[in-house]
């Protein structure tokens, strides 16, 4: 038999270090997912021990959570949240910090995270962008894989978020997509209802929707085209920002893992910041590390870093101003 029992030990530490790599990388749903399977708890024993919490959530709502297909949002949700949080012996705030970050960075949804953003305020806009995901009837998973994506961003003669571009190249993983719903999550005091989304490539501008006291906005990108699984699609698009204040950062979240990013900043020639550095973050609750200084080039005002393969989590670069 001690075969057997080191065949077991292996596995538990393997299902351990899976949690252990998922709460400090998230997305939400895989640190659930491995939570429970490190307890060793059917669903059905999950939703009685929050019973006994006097939080009441269906069988089907832990397993949309833990698949990825919803996230809690409403106060209800939050608070069973913090119940698994004991329920499955986890730290606290490490359940409940993941849901500050979106878990659609490769499924169909950019998010740019921008400066001065509290992890409070994350998790607020993290809320709003689930509201207006489904005003748009928009899954969470957008049926799409980013195989690459390149942000140039540019910054106005005020200091000012000017605007952004993305191309993205995708994968369809389900026959169907037609669309893709870009996301821009503005810095603090900007107005999105006064921002532009412009369609420049291979697709065209459809609904829009925004959030003033988050700086949230949220668009769809229609293909005219139907994908199947399997197939690949190039487009590009615009955001008309500069309804902001001064700018010290841009910030890119991923919920999973995916393709190749690139981030170019470009400052306007009156407004040239003094040091700029790239930084990581495994989520918006989590310190910064991976500090790294980027020279600004002096004939094109520019600053960039490349991801080979993106990891779940935020990557950014900022600057600072004399």
């Amino acid at each position: 038999m001690p075969h057997a029992t080191q065949h077991a030990d292996a596995a538990v530490y393997a299902t351990s270090a899976e949690l252990d790599t998922a709460l400090r990388g998230g997305p939400f749903h895989v640190a659930l997912r491995a939570a429970i399977a490190a307890r060793g708890l059917p669903l059905q024993r999950v939703q009685h021990h929050l019973s006994r919490y006097g939080v009441k959530v269906g069988v089907t709502s832990l397993s949309y959570w833990q698949q990825g297909a919803r996230r809690p949002q409403r106060p209800e949700s939050l608070r069973a949240v913090r119940a698994l949080e004991e329920i499955l012996h986890l730290p606290d705030e490490s359940l409940i910090r993941l849901l500050a970050e979106p878990d659609g960075g490769d499924g169909g949804t950019a998010t740019g995270l921008s400066a001065g953003r509290s992890y409070r305020s994350l998790l607020e806009a993290s809320g709003i962008l689930e509201q207006l995901l489904g005003e748009l009837e928009c899954p969470i998973d957008g049926g799409l894989h980013t195989l690459g994506h390149h942000e140039r961003v540019r910054i106005g003669s005020r200091r000012e978020l000017l605007g952004r571009e993305s191309q993205h190249i995708v994968r369809a993983h389900r026959d169907g997509v037609d669309r893709f719903v870009a996301v821009h999550h503005g810095d603090p005091g900007c107005a999105p209802e006064r921002m532009t989304v412009r369609a420049l490539e291979n697709c065209r501008a459809g609904r829009v929707r925004s959030h003033h006291d988050t700086g949230v906005l949220v668009a769809e990108l229609l293909f005219d085209t139907r994908l199947r699984a399997g197939d690949t699609f190039l487009f590009r698009y615009a955001v008309e920002d500069g309804t902001a204040d001064v700018s010290r950062e841009y910030v890119r979240g991923f919920g999973a893992a995916g393709g190749q990013y690139a981030l170019q900043i470009r400052f306007a020639e009156n407004a040239l910041p003094v040091r700029c550095h790239r930084f990581t973050q495994h989520s918006a609750a989590a310190p910064r590390g991976g500090r790294q200084e980027l020279p600004l080039s002096g004939r094109h005002r520019s600053v960039h870093l490349v991801e080979p393969r993106v990891r779940s989590g935020m990557v950014g670069i900022g600057w600072d101003w004399e």
